[in-house]
């Protein structure tokens, strides 16, 4: 991999990261097309930095609201709605953890078992999509612990290349009839520590120095990664406020079936 499919690979891992539309899936199928060879743990350890670049595009654009919840926290010594909001954040991260502990050798596997896992799952996505567009559940306030649990579960499943992590836990959420803009900020916020936490262990472990694919590829995926995911952040925030979800499923259902069609062929 070179500095310009690196640039490539950043600007589509931006820009598919906040969309539901399975930012994984979308590099998996931009890496065949590009012809890059590379070793499942490469893919993952990609897969990790680009990731982490659009978390810190997260951090950016709900700076605001990240400062709240952490003035609130660590500011005050009682009991407040921002140390509620922060457990049940904390609890939505119970599921990811116990995947990427115990099963991170099956995940790395799966990255590099080509277009047809990625087919299915950018499916499963459309129907996701499709389901909480067109279901109409009781409203609730508040995200419950509860709730909070299973948007982790979906978010814990959505490892899965081609099954998208924004659209799996935002349409579980507006099935669980959580409000559209609460379940939105909750979803970009609940990937922080674990993305972060993950690229920090491959880092110490020297994972990206052993990588084939290169220093100087990383950073110029970091950067492209960053700064479109800048926009896209923005953008999917206002597209979930407007319930405009259905448009990203029949998009998934559509490149779905291109890929498992080309995958068999």
């Amino acid at each position: 991999m070179d500095w310009l499919d690196a640039l490539l690979l950043g600007i589509l891992q931006g820009l598919t990261e906040f969309l539901p539309v399975s930012s994984s899936g979308h590099l998996t199928i931009a890496q065949q097309l590009l012809h890059l060879d590379t070793s499942a743990a490469d893919n993952l350890s990609f897969d990790i930095v680009m990731h982490a670049a659009t978390v810190l595009s997260t951090l950016v654009v709900l700076g605001g609201e990240v400062w709240r919840l952490l003035r609130g926290t660590f500011g005050v010594l009682h009991w407040n709605e921002e140390k509620n909001e922060v457990a049940k954040l904390l609890v939505s991260m119970i599921p990811v953890f116990v995947v990427g502990m115990f099963f991170k050798d099956k995940v790395e596997a799966i990255f590099g078992s080509g277009l047809t896992i990625v087919g299915t799952c950018l499916l499963v996505t459309a129907l996701l999509l499709s389901f909480s567009y067109y279901s109409r559940p009781r409203q609730k306030e508040t995200i419950t612990y509860l709730y909070s649990f299973t948007i982790g579960i979906a978010q814990s499943v959505a490892v899965l290349p081609g099954l998208s992590r924004s659209g799996a836990t935002i349409a579980t959420g507006l099935l669980l009839g959580n409000k559209k803009e609460k379940v939105a900020q909750f979803s970009f916020l609940m990937v922080l520590i674990p993305v972060l936490g993950e690229a920090f262990l491959s880092l110490l472990k020297g994972e990206f120095v052993a990588s084939s694919i290169g220093v100087v590829p990383i950073i110029v995926g970091f950067l492209a990664a960053f700064i479109s995911g800048l926009f896209a952040c923005k953008f999917m925030i206002n597209v979930v406020k407007r319930g405009k979800l259905i448009y990203f499923a029949i998009y998934c259902a559509i490149v779905g079936a291109v890929t498992l069609i080309f995958s068999l062929l």
